[in-house]
This record gives C-alpha cells, sequence and structure tokens, in this order.
C-alpha cells in the first residue's frame, strides 16, 4: 500500500470532483438502506394491516427514490471517470518527463518494452483502482456497515445469531486478498517480458525476414504469450473460488435467519416484513464483502503496478547538475579537454571501458578517432556533452569542468549524429530542423545541401515536404545519415560528433561532406567516430584507441611514421599499394 499512497499526491488536484463524486455515492447509498425499510412498510402496514393507501402511497416513494439514485449513480460515475482520466493522463504524462530526464545510464538498464508497460498497462491498472474506489469501492464497505447496524436495529437476536457466519466470511476475505498482491506482481513481471519479446520484434521484422527467423521468433513469442497466459490462468483460478465459497456463507445466513426468523414469527415475536428487511440487509451484507474482494484484486493490481511505476518515478538520473552550477564562457569555438579520464557504464572502475585518456581538441579542429569494434571509440564522445559522467579525471570546456555546467547548456553547444539514425516520422524538413523549429527555408535547404543531401531529397515524391515513415523504412541507410547530418549541421554548434555517420555512404559523398563540412563550420571542434581510414585521412588529429586506451595520436603523416597501429589498420583497408603512394 506505501506504493499506492506515494502516487495519490496525482489524485489531490482533483479533490473537488472526488468530494462531489463521494457525496452523489453517499445518496445511492442511503437510498439503498430506505428500500427495506419501506419493503416492511408495505408488508407490515399495507399488506398484513390491508391498508391499500400505504401501499400505493410507500410504491410512489420507492419509485421515486429508485429514481433519484439512478440519477446519483449517474453523477458519482461521471465525476469517478473524470477524476480517474484526469489522474491517468497526469501519471503518463510525469512518466514520460522522467524518462526524458534520464541519463543514458538509467536508459541502459530500461528496456522499452518496460517502460511502454509503465506508461500503458501499469497506469491504466491505477486509474482503474481510482475509478474503483471512488465508486464501488466505498459504497461496498459504507453499505456493509449501514446494513450490519440496520440488521442490529431490525433485530437484535437474529443479528448476533449470522455474527458467527459473517466473521467466517470476513476470514476467507482476508485469506484471498492476502494472496492476491504477490500473484498479481508475477503477472506482471510475465507481461514485461512478453511485450519486450513483442516491442524487439516489431522493431526488428525484417531483420527477422532477412535472416529467416519467423519460426525462431514465433517460438519466442509463443514461450512468452504462454507463460503470461498460464500465469494469468492460476490467478483467475484461484479468484474463481472465492465466488462459490461467497454463496456458501450467502446460503447458511439465510437458513439461519429463515429459520429462527419463522420460529420467532410464529410466537409473535417478530413481523414478516421485519424478516423480509432483515433477509435484504442480509444480502446488502454478504453482497459489499465479494464486491471488496473485487476491489482488492483491483487494489492488488493496482499496487504491482504502483510498485513497477514507483521504480520509474523514482529513478534518479545518473548525471546531476550541481547546486550552483557556473555558465560557459562566451564566444564561439570551444577547446576539449580530457585529463586523466577513467570510464566505466556502471561508475565503477571495474573492467574500465576507458583507462586514462588524456586528449586535447582545438577550437575549429576536426578530431578523427579511430580503432577497432569495442575499443571506447564512442565512449569517448559520448563523454563530451556529458552523456555520462566519468569515473576518473575531468573533461573540462575552455577550462570548465562540464560537471560544473548544467547538462541543457552543454547540449545547447552540441550537435550529434549518433551511431544509429534515427528519424522521426514526419517531412524531410521537419526532421532536418528537429533541433531549430524556427529555422527558415532556405538554412534548412543549405544544410542539406552542405550534407550532400539536397539533390536526392529534390528526386523524392514532394521534396522537402515528402513524409518520412517510422523509422525512416522509405529512405536508404545513406539518404538517412545525410538527413540525420543536416540537421546536425543545421544547428551551427560549436562541438559536432559524428559517431560513424558516414559508414552507409559512398566515399567520394564522403569526401564531398567532408568539403563542405570545413566551409560549414570553421570554428567547431568536431569529433569523427570511424572505422574506415578514409574517413580520418584529413582530420587534423587521428586518436588511435585500443582496449579503452589511446594508444597514439597525430596527423595521418605522423602516425604513418611512428604507429604500428595505424600502420596494420592503414595497410589491411587501403592495402600495401596505397600505402607506398601515399608515402
Amino acid at each position: 500500500m506505501n506504493h499506492i499512497k506515494k502516487l495519490l499526491h496525482f489524485v489531490k488536484p482533483y479533490w473537488r470532483r472526488s468530494l462531489v463524486s463521494l457525496v452523489f455515492l453517499l445518496l445511492v447509498i442511503a437510498i439503498d438502506l430506505t428500500i427495506p425499510r419501506l419493503i416492511q412498510r408495505i408488508i407490515d402496514q399495507g399488506i398484513n394491516g390491508k391498508n391499500m393507501q400505504v401501499v400505493i402511497t410507500t410504491t410512489i416513494i420507492m419509485l421515486v427514490i429508485s429514481l433519484l439514485q439512478t440519477l446519483f449513480a449517474l453523477a458519482n460515475n461521471m465525476f469517478s471517470i473524470q477524476v480517474g482520466e484526469s489522474v491517468a493522463r497526469d501519471l503518463r504524462e510525469a512518466l514520460f518527463l522522467k524518462i526524458q530526464s534520464f541519463s543514458f545510464g538509467n536508459l541502459d538498464h530500461l528496456n522499452t518494452g518496460q517502460l511502454m508497460v509503465r506508461l500503458s498497462s501499469d497506469t491504466t491498472a491505477f486509474q482503474r483502482m481510482v475509478q474503483v474506489s471512488l465508486r464501488i469501492g466505498t459504497r461496498a464497505p459504507l453499505l456493509m456497515l449501514g446494513s450490519l447496524i440496520l440488521m442490529f436495529v431490525t433485530d437484535s437476536r437474529l443479528a448476533m445469531m449470522v455474527m458467527p457466519v459473517l466473521l467466517a466470511t470476513s476470514v476467507v476475505i482476508v485469506f484471498f486478498v492476502s494472496r492476491m498482491g504477490p500473484l498479481f506482481m508475477t503477472v506482471q513481471k510475465k507481461l514485461d517480458r512478453l511485450n519486450t519479446v513483442l516491442q524487439e520484434n516489431i522493431a526488428g521484422v525484417r531483420l527477422v525476414k532477412a535472416f529467416v527467423r519467423a519460426d525462431h521468433e514465433a517460438g519466442r513469442f509463443a514461450e512468452a504469450n504462454e507463460d503470461y497466459t498460464d500465469r494469468n490462468i492460476r490467478v483467475m483460478r484461484f479468484m474463481a473460488t472465492l465466488s462459490p465459497a461467497m454463496s456458501i456463507f450467502v446460503n447458511i445466513g439465510m437458513v439461519i435467519v429463515i429459520w429462527a426468523g419463522g420460529i420467532q414469527s410464529v410466537k409473535g415475536g417478530v413481523s414478516v416484513g421485519q424478516i423480509v428487511a432483515f433477509i435484504n440487509y442480509l444480502q446488502t451484507t454478504m453482497g459489499p464483502l465479494g464486491i471488496m474482494v473485487m476491489l482488492a484484486n483491483v487494489v492488488a493490481a493496482a499496487t504491482a503496478s504502483a510498485e513497477r511505476i514507483n521504480e520509474v518515478l523514482d529513478e534518479v538520473p545518473e548525471v546531476q547538475d550541481i547546486a550552483r552550477p557556473t555558465t560557459l564562457p562566451d564566444g564561439r569555438g570551444k577547446r576539449v579537454i580530457f585529463e586523466n579520464v577513467n570510464f566505466h557504464y556502471n561508475g565503477t572502475n571495474d573492467g574500465l571501458v576507458l583507462n586514462g585518456v588524456d586528449l586535447v581538441a582545438e577550437p575549429g579542429q576536426t578530431v578523427a578517432i579511430l580503432g577497432a569494434t569495442g575499443a571506447g571509440k564512442s565512449s569517448i564522445v559520448n563523454l563530451v556533452p556529458r552523456f555520462y559522467d566519468v569515473a576518473a579525471g575531468r573533461i573540462a570546456w575552455n577550462g570548465t569542468d562540464v560537471r560544473d555546467v548544467p547538462q541543457s547548456e552543454l547540449l545547447k553547444h552540441v550537435g550529434i549524429v549518433p551511431q544509429e539514425t534515427i528519424l522521426f516520422s514526419g517531412t524531410v524538413r521537419d526532421n532536418i530542423r528537429y533541433g531549430r523549429p524556427e529555422a527558415s527555408d532556405d538554412e534548412v535547404m543549405a544544410a542539406a545541401k552542405a550534407a550532400q543531401a539536397h539533390d536526392f531529397i529534390m528526386g523524392l515524391s514532394s521534396g522537402y515536404e515528402t513524409r518520412i515513415e517510422e523509422r525512416g523504412v522509405n529512405l536508404s541507410g545513406g539518404q538517412k545519415q545525410r538527413i540525420a547530418i543536416a540537421r546536425a549541421l543545421l544547428l551551427q554548434p560549436d562541438i559536432l560528433i559524428l559517431d560513424d555517420s558516414t559508414s552507409s555512404v559512398d566515399v567520394e559523398t564522403e569526401t564531398k561532406i567532408q568539403d563542405a563540412m570545413k566551409m560549414w563550420m570553421k570554428d567547431t571542434t568536431s569529433f569523427v567516430v570511424a572505422q574506415r581510414i578514409s574517413t580520418v585521412l584529413h582530420a587534423d588529429k587521428i586518436v588511435v584507441v585500443d582496449e579503452g586506451k589511446i594508444v597514439a595520436q597525430g596527423t595521418h603523416g605522423e602516425l604513418m611514421q611512428n604507429s604500428p597501429v595505424y600502420q596494420e589498420i592503414y595497410a589491411s583497408q587501403l592495402g600495401e599499394g596505397v600505402k607506398l603512394e601515399a608515402e
């Protein structure tokens, strides 16, 4: 319940609507408790007393208050739905904004499938609990309490006789409720796995087809789906045993009332109307117990979901701004320095990804980072805008430690083309000016020309207004990369990061992009991550990374003279003949 309490502040802004909903609910309950009394009056004073006027008058009163009850119930439902939907909206927004605040380190261990479940089914489970609580959730205990009191008012002796049945029923309900929380948690975990498998398959359906792995993936999904279904069946089977148990206790209570009430009625100790009223109150006491079990199911599901929602809301971004941050010096041009930097993706020194990295990138300089897969190239550039914090050492821009500057300010000066090209559904123009929505059409076109994207864009069906489908599936890999480069260039950033961003572009086009960038971004400090050596030949500084360490740095000519690792990479990619020609 602590997890639910932590989320109740989402209900607080709607306390007035909640209060109005509860007022209408109290009116509904009052009418529920009045009906048996009116039935007793019809039997005792009207039928037994042979007074037709009492029968007619009481019947009209019952019809009128039943109509009012219907109106009150509709009003209660309307306000409770408004509260529930509003809470769900705010909760989804809070989760979305929280996810947006996460650092790369947080996102590394929170997979997409899990986050989608938090935003969808978990939020819906909490919403349902809020709505049910404002309707039958509050109605059931109040109706049960009112009926219990009126049972004693109607006939205390009969009430005492059925109390053991009510107590036994309560014990059974407590047993079921105590078991439901853990059961629903396991169901939610199975749903997590199912959603993860589903999300991976939908995202990678083309790869699955290309490798003819549809049967394998169908098996994975079937296994996850079967696990989820089996767990759901177990929970539902357990819950289904409650209804027969409740029926047994209700019937036992009815038998006791009819038997004992009949004996007293024969002796003149209780009227027939009282027995009928008592039976109605017994039913409205036992009925809410069953409703409370259903509510317990809802609360158990909401508790499991609330725990998982709180895991996201309580997650602390790994990269935190300091209490009193500083600002970067004005002016273009950023000198980036790595000073004995160590880095690990868990923030510890175990199994360092980068070890003792020292590097200087001057304003306007192009620094190429070369190395084998897994050497640590992307890790270096991810530290520049502080996507991660270093484990040791420091990174400074113009002498200012990046940890002393708000990350939002750092990112204003950075343009990034990530290793995995990401485009959004929308027009080509909207994707290019994603980082600068206010950019003019001429600026968009100029950035596209510099990225060697303008010509192919104009060849599309609607030019810059051509819609890009989900994940850019209607574009080639090279086209997507050039649009991503144009998007970064449009920012005219002080620091540009190209993480293997021309891997799908031919060498001729790559050379044209490099030449255009030199003219476009004279004062920009550029970091270019590459595995293809042709990408880095004309860089101002080439950094060779091997197993998390910088093993050499310098120009192409310098490295050809003094770096065996660079010479080996060069020879393996361009061949000895080209090597001799270059020398």
